[in-house]
């Protein structure tokens, strides 16, 4: 059976149906030099010159470093287009991905924190949120958990990634009203997380 073809809604990752990729599944080799994963790269590079220059800024609201988090935002969604254009999909990818998402969310979120952009109990919840992930995450994939990302997990990400942006825009009271709406979906997908891992892990006694 031949691939399904790359509609508008599957280019755009509206289309997700049908199996994974096989090369993203575990056991397959990492392939870290594609396309998609040199756009990841460059991403991850980026967060430290973010971070540097919103903390020496006067506020936290300059142009520059909030332009900086969009471009890191958007980024997201061009590595998922150019995967899907070229067909290089990578193991490497699978995993890196979701890594570098979260890790411009905190980084965001570290920075509003710092200038008080957003509520402070808000980022309590998201920073738990994501922690728990990264430290949970590595040791189920190693126990043989697949871990893939649920629609409420997908959904949540541009809801968050807005919030920081507007919030490191000024636009303060917008951007609280996404955290809310990221954070309930974030949760919402941790529990699925959590119920998906718990059926796998009790596979093997059956």
């Amino acid at each position: 059976m031949g691939k399904p073809p790359l509609t508008f809604r599957r280019l755009t990752g509206l289309d997700r149906s049908g199996p994974p990729p096989a090369q993203t599944l575990p056991g397959q080799p990492l392939r870290p030099w594609t396309i998609p994963n040199a756009i990841v790269y460059v991403r991850a590079a980026l967060i430290p010159v973010f971070l540097v220059l919103a903390f020496t800024s006067d506020a936290g609201t300059d142009a520059l470093p909030a332009i900086l988090f969009l471009v890191i935002t958007l980024g997201d969604y061009a590595d998922g287009i150019a995967a899907r254009v070229t067909g290089q999909y990578s193991r490497l990818g699978a995993l890196l991905d979701p890594l570098v998402d979260r890790l411009i969310v905190l980084s965001g979120a570290v920075v509003c924190w710092h200038f008080e952009l957003l509520p402070r109990w808000g980022l309590y919840v998201l920073a738990a949120r994501e922690a728990l992930m990264l430290l949970a995450g590595p040791p189920l994939v190693r126990r043989g958990v697949e871990i893939r990302i649920n629609w409420p997990g997908r959904w949540s990400v541009w809801p968050l990634m807005g919030a920081v942006f507007l919030a490191l825009c000024g636009v303060e009271d917008v951007a609280a009203a996404l955290l809310y709406v990221g954070l309930a979906l974030s949760i919402w997908a941790t529990v699925l997380y959590g119920a998906s891992a718990a059926r796998q892990l009790r596979k093997p006694s059956r």
